[in-house]
C-alpha cells in the first residue's frame, strides 16, 4: 500500500452562505489551499467538513430570527398599504369631484357670456339690419328727389320761352327756384349720411364678427369641458397624456380672459349705440327732409291746384286702400304666428305619444299586445297628424293670402308713386286741367 494519504474535498453548504453563516473552514495545507491537512489519526478513510452542534442551533435560529423579522415586515407594509390606499383613494375622490365641482361652475361661467355674446350679437345683426334698412330707404330717398328735381328744372325752362309780358320773374318761378335749390342741399344731405350708414355697418359687422369667433371660441369650450365634466373613472375613452399637466406658455390667465370678452362686449356695445343715434340722426334727416320737400312743393302746388282734384282724390282712394290692405297685413300676419305656435305646441305631445308607442314596442313576449293604452295612443297619434295636418293647410292658405296682400301693396305703393309723379307732371309742368 502507498504511503500516500487521499482526501476528499469539503462540504460547500450555500444555503448557511446565503444566510449569512460562517461556514467551518478546515485546515488547510500550505501547498494545496483548500484541502483540510490531513495527519495522525484524524483521517480515517475520506474526511467530509462537518458543522459543530453550536453552529447548528445557530443557523436555524437566524432562519427562524429572519423569517419573523420579514414576516413582521410584510404585515407593516401591508397595513400601511390599505392605510395609504384608503386615504389616497379618498383624496383621490375628493380632488376628483372638486375638479368636476370647478368644471360645472366653469360651464356655468362660459354659458353666461356665450349668452351675453349671442344677445349682443343677435342685437347687432338687427341693428345692421335696420342701418340696412335705413340705407336702403336713403338711397330710394335720394332717387326720389331726382324726378321733383328734373320736373323743376324743366319747369323753370318751359317758363323762360314764355312770350311777352308772361315772360316775368312772378312767385311760381321764386317758389321753383327755391325747390331746385332745397333738393340740392337735400341731395347732397342724404349722400352724407348714407356714407356714414354704410361705415357704421361695416363697423357693425366687424364687431359682430369678433363676438361671433369668441362666441365661436367659448362654444367648442363649452363642449369640451362639458364632455371633460362627464368623464368618470368608469369612462372607456380615457387616457393618459402626461404633457396635458404642464403650464403652457401661450396659455392666458383667467382675468385677461374675462377681459377679452369684456372688450369685446363694450366694443359691440358702442357700436349699438353708435347705430342707435345714427339710426335717429337718419330718422331726423328723412323726416325733415321730406318735411322741408313737402311745405316747398305745397308752396309750388298751390299756384297749379285747381288742375289736380282728380289726381288727388284718386291718390287719395290708393293710400286708404293701402293703408287698409297694411292693417290686413299685420292682422295675417299676426294669423300666421299663431298657426305656427299652434302647429309647435302640437310637437311635445306627439312626441310624447309616439315615445310612448315607441316604448310600449319593447314589451317582451306576449306583453306586446294591443291594449286600450296602445289604441288609445294609435288614435291620439292620428288625432294630432289629423290636427297637424289641417293646421298646415291653414297655415298655407294663411301664407298665400298674405302673398296676394303683399302683392297689392306693392300694387297700391307702385300706383301711389305714379299717381304722385303724375300729379308733379300735371301741376308744375303740364299745368293742364
Amino acid at each position: 500500500m502507498s504511503s500516500e494519504v487521499l482526501v476528499s474535498q469539503p462540504l460547500y453548504d450555500s444555503t448557511a452562505v446565503a444566510q449569512g453563516v460562517p461556514e467551518t473552514e478546515p485546515p488547510v495545507e500550505q501547498e494545496e489551499p483548500g484541502l483540510p491537512q490531513a495527519s495522525g489519526s484524524d483521517v480515517v478513510g475520506y474526511r467530509s467538513a462537518k458543522y459543530s452542534p453550536a453552529e447548528w442551533f445557530s443557523n436555524y435560529h437566524s432562519i427562524l430570527r429572519q423569517a419573523s423579522n420579514d414576516n413582521h415586515e410584510a404585515q407593516r407594509i401591508l397595513l400601511h398599504s390599505k392605510t395609504l390606499s384608503q386615504t389616497t383613494e379618498a383624496a383621490t375622490l375628493n380632488t376628483q369631484a372638486e375638479g368636476t365641482r370647478l368644471l360645472g361652475e366653469r360651464l356655468q361661467e362660459i354659458h353666461s357670456w356665450k349668452s351675453e355674446l349671442q344677445r349682443h350679437i343677435e342685437k347687432l345683426l338687427a341693428a345692421t339690419e335696420s342701418l340696412l334698412a335705413l340705407k336702403t330707404r336713403l338711397e330710394k330717398a335720394l332717387d326720389a328727389t331726382e324726378p321733383p328735381y328734373a320736373i323743376a328744372t324743366d319747369n323753370l325752362n318751359c317758363r323762360t320761352r314764355r312770350l311777352g309780358p308772361d315772360l316775368v320773374r312772378d312767385t311760381v318761378e321764386e317758389e321753383l327756384l327755391k325747390e331746385v335749390d332745397l333738393i340740392r342741399g337735400v341731395q347732397a344731405l342724404l349722400k352724407r349720411t348714407t356714407a356714414q350708414v354704410v361705415t357704421q355697418i361695416k363697423m357693425n359687422r366687424e364687431a359682430k364678427q369678433m363676438l361671433e369667433l369668441d362666441w365661436s371660441d367659448k362654444y367648442e369650450a363649452y363642449n369640451l369641458d362639458d364632455h371633460a365634466g362627464r368623464h368618470s373613472n368608469m369612462s372607456p375613452d380615457t387616457m393618459h397624456h402626461p404633457s396635458s399637466a404642464t403650464m403652457q406658455d401661450q396659455v392666458c390667465n383667467r382675468a385677461s380672459w374675462k377681459r377679452f370678452t369684456q372688450d369685446n362686449l363694450n366694443k359691440a356695445f358702442r357700436e349699438e349705440q353708435a347705430t342707435n343715434s345714427l339710426r335717429l340722426l337718419v330718422e331726423r334727416v328723412l323726416q325733415d327732409t321730406t318735411e322741408d320737400l313737402r311745405v316747398q312743393c305745397s308752396c309750388v302746388d298751390k299756384a297749379f291746384s285747381k288742375r289736380c282734384g282728380e289726381l288727388i282724390e284718386s291718390k287719395t282712394q290708393l293710400e286708404t286702400k293701402l293703408a287698409k290692405v297694411l292693417e290686413q297685413i299685420g292682422v295675417q300676419e299676426r294669423n300666421i304666428i299663431a298657426l305656427q305656435k299652434a302647429i309647435h305646441n302640437k310637437e311635445a305631445p306627439l312626441r310624447v305619444a309616439q315615445s310612448r308607442l315607441y316604448l310600449r314596442t319593447l314589451r317582451p313576449n306576449m306583453e306586446l299586445c294591443r291594449d286600450e293604452p296602445q289604441l288609445s295612443l294609435e288614435g291620439e297619434v292620428r288625432q294630432i297628424d289629423a290636427i297637424l295636418t289641417s293646421l298646415q293647410q291653414q297655415l298655407s292658405e294663411a301664407r298665400g293670402s298674405l302673398s296676394h296682400l303683399e302683392e297689392s301693396r306693392v300694387a297700391l305703393e307702385k300706383d301711389i308713386n305714379c299717381k304722385t309723379y303724375s300729379l308733379f307732371i300735371d301741376r308744375d309742368k303740364c299745368c293742364k286741367c
